[in-house]
């Protein structure tokens, strides 16, 4: 199947909200290396995993407001809104820069801030 990077990072972010952690790291390479910036960085497919484990309690709530794609890189700028384990739901801003290499989400480098 060739898509192109914007339809992959939008099937990947349409499985994480299903709640669908491993169909989204099916589009990640296995040394996708993330950053987010002032926070932490992960690295590799495992590191990921982990996090959304521990971070994604309950499927975050995305509202893409733009999605830009240009060469090997799609920036999506917008909101999310994520759960914690009392149910206390937290909103952010955020805007997404990804990296893809051979059709999948290579690097990511994430601003994000609570809104």
């Amino acid at each position: 199947m060739d898509l192109n990077n914007k339809a992959i990072l939008e099937m990947a972010n349409k499985a994480l909200t299903a709640g669908n952690n491993e169909g989204f790291l099916s589009f990640c390479t296995d040394d996708t290396h993330w950053t987010f910036v002032g926070d932490k960085t992960l690295k590799g497919k495992e590191a990921v995993r982990e996090y959304m484990a521990k971070e994604y309690l309950e499927p975050p709530q995305f509202i893409v407001e733009n999605l830009i794609a240009e060469n090997d890189f799609v920036t999506a700028v917008g909101k999310i809104s994520l759960k914690d384990e009392n149910g206390n739901e937290t909103h952010y801003s955020y805007c997404d820069v990804w990296h893809f290499r051979e059709g999948k989400m290579s690097e990511l480098k994430a601003f994000v801030i609570s809104i």
